[in-house]
């Protein structure tokens, strides 16, 4: 039997900081509380002056394999994931082939299994093609759903309204929270063509190309059918103040929509684009200003229910080009962590909305509690031990990505990881990797 004690340390959970002691008995979490004796116990972590939160979950990483792995792949994305504190992450399924049936997802899952150094949960894709293997695809293994409204990375059209209206009354049958990426897909193209008219090239006119009503337009259809149907919609990566309005006034009709931002919304600004160009190209897009501001305030607020990375990282070459024709995303599953939780020891927002962002809600949410995302007896022993009198320094060489491209190279965050523990093996040790690949494939906890 495998064992191990985290001794001593500040353990923060959403409601509140306690000292305690953390026991892992063959990867589970048995006991937690003051004074658990250390007889009997293989290693002892003193984690005196150290913060102990649960192992983050990444809800939203686009890991590249299989089929684009020339831009990045699972063995370089989960090297990253776990140096920086995250211990699974939620799969998407925009992969070559797209994960649309049962077949393509058990195949994805056996290829990265065996490349993976965190656990992994598999999203399958819904379009008006495949809908009628949403419940086979939840048989066989998917935690949920992705659903692409506007253009993306592997060019997958959006639903019809009627194929909507299917998805979200599987979802209520079910018992499944879909995700959306929410961009009304004939806006977009309509304010693309008109921005591309004017024969400008400058990066800030990713913005105008994508403008928030693009954003509150899916918002609003995704919400008037959730509402009619009980359906259960989680919206990622919400950029603007619009698009939070719209959520808000989407909750007062009754419709059951949570929803997501990421780090780059809440720390990236418009002059940014002057700096890196290209290279911060998301969608939708970095808007700063007065929308920089009401994302922070929201996440303050306890709005938002996670925090995701939308880790999707791309070639130097499909970066360095004009903003029309670059990719877009870029990596930041290992930042995510880092970033939030200098958020937090800055006093920007409290210390314990980081394991409710960033593993509470994003485990409940996807069917993965309380195996993930807890620390409680019985939960996986995933621990992330932090160091908060320390700093981060993000460089080339600390990054684990096949490309080094993260507009936070420089950055110096207060925080380090100094351990980070998945099923109680220790996978980091004073913030390094110690080669251990243990990741699994889960599937949905049943309740």
């Amino acid at each position: 039997m495998s064992s191990l004690l985290v001794k001593n340390g500040y353990i923060i959970l959403p409601t509140g900081i306690h000292k305690w002691d953390i026991k892992v008995l063959n990867g589970i979490i048995v006991e937690v509380g003051k004074g658990i004796s250390p007889s009997g116990v293989e290693e002892v972590i003193d984690a005196s002056n150290y913060y102990v939160l649960p192992g983050v979950v990444d809800e939203h990483v686009h890991m590249r394999e299989p089929g684009l792995e020339y831009k990045d792949d699972f063995e370089h994305g989960t090297r990253a994931a776990i140096k920086g504190g995250v211990t699974t992450v939620i799969e998407h399924p925009n992969t070559l082939p797209p994960v649309e049936d049962s077949k393509k997802l058990l195949a994805k899952a056996k290829l990265l299994e065996s490349k993976a150094y965190v656990d992994f949960a598999l999203l399958g894709v819904l379009h008006d093609a495949n809908i009628s293997e949403f419940e086979d695809m939840i048989e066989t293994g998917a935690i949920s759903f992705k659903v692409f409204m506007g253009p993306t990375t592997g060019n997958i059209q959006p639903p019809s309204e009627s194929t909507l209206y299917e998805i979200m009354e599987k979802s209520a049958k079910t018992n499944t929270r879909v995700m959306f990426h929410a961009e009304d897909h004939r806006l977009v193209e309509y304010f693309t063509g008109k921005t591309r008219k004017t024969g400008r090239t400058d990066p800030e006119l990713h913005i105008e190309a994508r403008p928030p009503l693009v954003e509150v337009h899916a918002i609003v259809k995704i919400a008037s059918i959730a509402k009619h149907t009980s359906g259960h919609a989680h919206i990622v990566h919400v950029s603007s103040l619009d698009a939070i309005e719209a959520i808000k006034l989407a909750r007062e009709w009754g419709a059951d929509i949570t929803a997501e931002t990421c780090p780059h919304y809440l720390l990236l600004d418009i002059n940014d684009y002057k700096r890196h160009g290209a290279l911060i190209k998301v969608n939708p897009p970095i808007r700063g200003g007065v929308h920089r501001e009401a994302l922070l305030r929201a996440v303050v607020s306890g709005f938002f229910e996670t925090i995701g990375s939308d880790h999707a990282p791309h070639t130097p070459e499909e970066k360095n080009r004009v903003i029309w024709d670059a990719a877009a995303g870029f990596p930041g599953v290992q930042t995510l962590l880092p970033l939030m939780l200098d958020l937090a020891l800055r006093g920007v927002i409290p210390l314990t909305h980081i394991p409710r962002l960033l593993a509470e809600n994003p485990a409940k949410l996807f069917n993965l509690w309380p195996y993930k995302g807890a620390l409680i007896p019985g939960s996986s022993g995933d621990l992330v031990i932090i160091d908060p009198n320390s700093y981060t320094e993000i460089t080339s060489d600390w990054l684990e990505y096949k490309y080094k491209l993260s507009p936070y190279i420089g950055l110096k965050l207060r925080g380090r990881v100094k351990y980070v523990i998945l099923r109680g093996h220790i996978v980091v040790r004073n913030g390094e990797l110690t080669g251990k690949r243990v990741g699994v494939f889960l599937k949905r906890v049943l309740r």
